[in-house]
């Protein structure tokens, strides 16, 4: 049951620096510091636990902890968690940098403390629910949801230098470069679960039921440059970095350290954890390319 509270708990304690800023402007920050404390506190617990690995049987991760309870069962839809060693260490460096994020900003943010901790709060939780969900829906669901916040955090928050029309810029240059890539993935997730069910009549979108979909070559290579694309987006990597330099430069010191240290991380675990086990023919032939 701890895995669920590893994302609540964020999302909770930004909703509460919201709500209690009107009792001063220092309550916000402190919320926010005992919220990330007490996340990465349970990910450490996890961690002593013991027993995790990065290696793979047969395919298949070796899950250490998991939560699953039905959503929407018509589509095969459910809020299924899971960890293992390497979604363990990427929960636990978002927890570190969470910590570090909430710092970094103690004295930088002066105005709407409450709102912009609520916005950095569900950036992070977002985040750990990337790294947990292996629920196809649910993954797309929190990858889509982190980019909201960090859009305001760029947009009201960003480089003190710059006019706000600068930073509503490089905000919404991130915004559409990350949805419309986003949408690009979505289309290779709904495809991959009617592929499926073409071929077991079963809707799903449990990632381990997905790992044994039947599918020709050109198929696999197509839906893998799906995801493909949208991880490349994120990464990112040339020519699909245009937004990135704004936005740096553009974010507060807290949006920066969420963007380089775990943002961008999330693309490069979503294709160790999605990309190469759903479809590895196609990753082994593109790999020279994408290289």
């Amino acid at each position: 049951m701890l895995l669920p509270w590893l994302i609540l708990i964020p999302f909770i304690g930004g909703f509460l620096c919201w709500q209690t800023e009107r009792f001063g402007v220092k309550v916000p920050r402190w919320i926010a510091l005992i919220t990330m404390g007490l996340t990465l506190a349970l990910s450490l617990q996890l961690w002593l636990q013991g027993g995790y690995s990065l290696t793979q049987s047969a395919g298949i991760p070796q899950w250490q902890s998991e939560f699953d309870m039905p959503w929407i069962p018509r589509f095969g839809i459910s809020i299924h968690l899971a960890i293992d060693g390497l979604s363990l260490l990427m929960v636990v460096l978002t927890g570190l940098l969470g910590v570090l994020a909430v710092l970094c900003s103690w004295k930088e943010i002066e105005k709407y403390q409450g709102f912009f901790h609520l916005n950095l709060m569900w950036i992070l939780g977002g985040v750990i629910g990337v790294f947990l969900a292996i629920d196809m829906f649910l993954f797309f669901f929190f990858w889509e949801m982190m980019l909201v916040p960090m859009y305001f955090l760029i947009a009201l928050w960003g480089h003190k230098a710059s006019d706000g029309k600068t930073r509503i810029t490089a905000a919404t240059k991130f915004f559409i470069y990350t949805q419309a890539s986003g949408l690009v993935m979505l289309i290779a997730i709904l495809a991959l679960v009617f592929v499926h069910y073409n071929a077991t009549g079963v809707w799903t979108f449990n990632y381990e039921e997905l790992l044994n979909t039947p599918m020709s070559s050109g198929v696999e290579y197509l839906l893998m440059l799906g995801f493909f694309i949208a991880f490349a987006v994120k990464m990112p990597v040339v020519p699909l970095h245009g937004w990135l330099p704004d936005a740096h430069s553009q974010a507060p010191t807290a949006g920066s350290v969420d963007l380089a240290g775990i943002l961008l991380k999330t693309a490069a675990y979503g294709l160790l954890r999605f990309s190469l086990p759903l479809f590895p023919n196609a990753s082994a032939e593109f790999a020279p390319i994408a290289m």
